[in-house]
Order: C-alpha cells, then structure tokens, then sequence
C-alpha cells in the first residue's frame, strides 16, 4: 500500500492527478486490491514471466518478427528449401515454393517472420529475372532505359504481394521501387535534353542534388506511416520501420556527398577528391551524424544512428591519423569511441529523448511517439 501511495503523490506532484483526487484513489485501488500485495521476490524462477515489470528502455520501434523459437525454425526451413530448390530448378522453382509458402505460412498462420523472409526472397527472385531477362543490353540504349525496365516488374509484383499478405515489407519495397523508377526517369529525361550519355558523370552536383531529394521523399513517407501511428501499435509502424531502414543510410550518404561537392566544387575530379582525408570531411561527417543522431532521437527510430556508425569511425580514423596517431593504435581507438557512442546512446536513449523533445513545441511534440 505504501507503494500505491507514494505512486499516487507522485502523480499529483507531476500534475497528472489533482492531491484530491490521488486521496480519493488511494481508498478505491486498495479495496480492488489494486497495487497491493506485490511478491516479495521480483526475479524468483517460479514467477510467471507477465508479472515480471516493464522495462522502460524496451525497444517499442521493431516490428514484431518472432513469437518463438518455431518461428526461427520454420524460417530456417524456408532459407533451406529455397536455396535446394534454386540450385536444382534456377529461378522456376523457387516462385511457386515462394507462393505456396506464403498461403500457408503468412495468409493462414500469419507467422511474421517467414513472412519477411518470403518477402526478401520474392524480391531475390525479380532481381535475378530481371537481370536474366531485363538486363544490360548490346542495342545502345541508355544506361537510365536499362534501369527503368529492370526496376519495372517489382511494383506490381509487390502491389500483388502486398494486396494478398499484407506484409509490410512488401509495402515498403513497392514503395522503394516506386521511387527508383520515378529517379532513373528523372536522369532519363534530363539525358535527352542535355543529350550527356552519362548524366551523374556529366552533372556530378545536380545528381546529388536529385538523389538527396528522392531520400528526402521517402522519408517523408516514412514519416507519414510514422505520424498516423505515433503509439506504434499497428502496421503502419512496421512499414515506417522499414523505410527508415533504408532511407536513414540514404540521407547519410547522399548529405556527405552533397556536402563534399559543396566543399570541393562539382569538376571530374571530384570523386577523386572526396576519400583524399582531411580535417574538413572528417568534421563534416561527424556534424552530420550528429545531426542524424539528433533526427533519430526525435522520431525515436535508431536506424537513423547505427547508419552513421561506420561513417562516424572513418571520420574519427582520419581525425586521429591527422594528429600522426601511430597506425597499430588507431583502429582500436576508433573501435573504443565508437562502441562508447553506442553503448551512452543505446543505454541514455530514453533520456536523451526527453531532453530533446522537450526543446520541441507542445504541438509537435503531441504527434511524436510518446516519450518513455
């Protein structure tokens, strides 16, 4: 009871409670027996594994992919069929296998996992047609053409997929092809009226530009499965997981090389230039991980920090090789700082978001995720 208590003050003293109403609550709870009569051992292994408290700093952005070790097994069994079936028949078994699979494993029993790994494999089985069939040709066309038709079968394969399963990966890759087919046209059409063969060789700098803003897009598609679920209790979750998956590493990239051109000017020597290691880049990629930690904190999505990880120690490496540390140490201090960054984030994330989202205004704040 002094428990339920001390809750109850504690509400009223952070104004979620009225002290009236945590007096007139303490009677009520404790006649339900509510809040009373906690065991007195919390980690017994006899306890039953719901009593067991919520941990605060639990991960609440994953899509739920295992209900148990079955799961892990019955994927298991997926990979290895799929790969048997792909060595004897090439790719005209693995699609139907990959159909079957699918009615049984994702449209009946609705298992999350191998719902993934069907998804990965499908889109395994369009690249390796595509490229078969769709690939480079010997006519001349242009590079932007040869991207266009091989990209072309996946919307509507995944639209199909994703109408039948309802899976939210497949949603994501519909999504993501959508994307690269609207960016090859993009090049396409400014290749025919510059006539440049090679558009990202030729405009080095406003190809850049175009990529930036095609991860900017998905982004804020991601962004909008994010928003209408801000509780993160439906798939919409899971597909803004996803691309925030692959958008996060886009932004990065693109952000570094947007900057580097900036930096260095857009001539045909300029991809000779970035990786050259100076002061300059390195602080540059460090100020835009920073920038994407901060993102990621903000929309609680840590694909938006393990994308800058490796980007952060080569920053680091150069940083430290420009103050002639001896090479045999470098990489053990890089591996030390970085696995630091990790570890503070990972452990202080709940914190660290509080202390940003609180900087927000009230009205952005109320459509972030809630703090925890």
């Amino acid at each position: 009871m002094s428990d339920l208590k001390t809750a109850l003050e504690g509400a009223a003293g952070e104004g979620i409670i009225s002290p009236d109403q945590a007096i007139r609550l303490l009677p009520y709870l404790t006649e339900r027996n509510i809040g009373a009569g906690a065991p007195a051992i919390r980690n017994s292994l006899s306890q039953p594994r719901d009593n067991d408290l919520t941990n605060p700093l639990e991960d609440s952005e994953a899509p739920r992919f295992i209900r148990g070790f079955h799961d892990v097994l019955i994927t298991i069994g997926i990979i290895v069929l799929l790969a048997g079936l792909w060595g004897l028949t090439s790719f005209l078994g693995p699609l139907p296998a990959i159909i079957i699979l699918a009615e049984i494993l994702v449209r009946r029993q609705r298992l999350a996992l191998p719902a993934v790994a069907l998804t990965i494999a499908l889109a395994q089985w369009i690249i390796t047609v595509s490229v078969v069939y769709l690939g480079p040709a010997d006519d001349g066309r242009a590079i932007m053409v040869d991207w266009m038709v091989m990209t072309l079968p996946f919307p509507p394969l995944f639209a199909l997929f994703y109408w039948r399963y309802r899976v939210p990966l497949s949603l994501a890759m519909l999504l993501f092809s959508l994307f690269a087919l609207l960016l090859a046209a993009v090049f396409y059409i400014i290749g025919l009226v510059t006539g440049a063969p090679n558009v990202v060789l030729a405009y080095p700098l406003l190809s850049i530009c175009i990529m930036f803003a095609a991860a900017l897009g998905t982004f804020a598609v991601a962004m909008y499965f994010d928003l209408r679920d801000p509780q993160r209790v439906t798939r919409r979750s899971d597909v803004a997981f996803w691309l925030h998956l692959a958008t996060a590493p886009a932004l990065l990239y693109t952000a570094n090389l947007l900057a580097f051109m900036l930096e260095f000017g857009s001539d045909d020597t300029i991809f000779t230039k970035i990786g050259s290691g100076s002061y300059a880049q390195a602080t540059t990629i460090v100020v835009i991980v920073a920038i994407m930690m901060l993102i990621g904190l903000i929309i609680d999505r840590r694909a938006f920090v393990t994308a800058g990880l490796l980007s952060l120690g080569v920053a680091i490496g150069t940083i430290l090789r420009q103050n002639n540390a001896g090479l045999d140490k470098v990489s053990f201090i890089v591996l030390m700082i970085v696995g630091l960054v990790v570890l503070v984030i990972g452990v202080g994330w709940p914190h660290l978001r509080r202390a940003t989202v609180r900087l927000l205004p009230a009205s952005v704040q109320g459509r972030l995720p809630a703090l925890r």
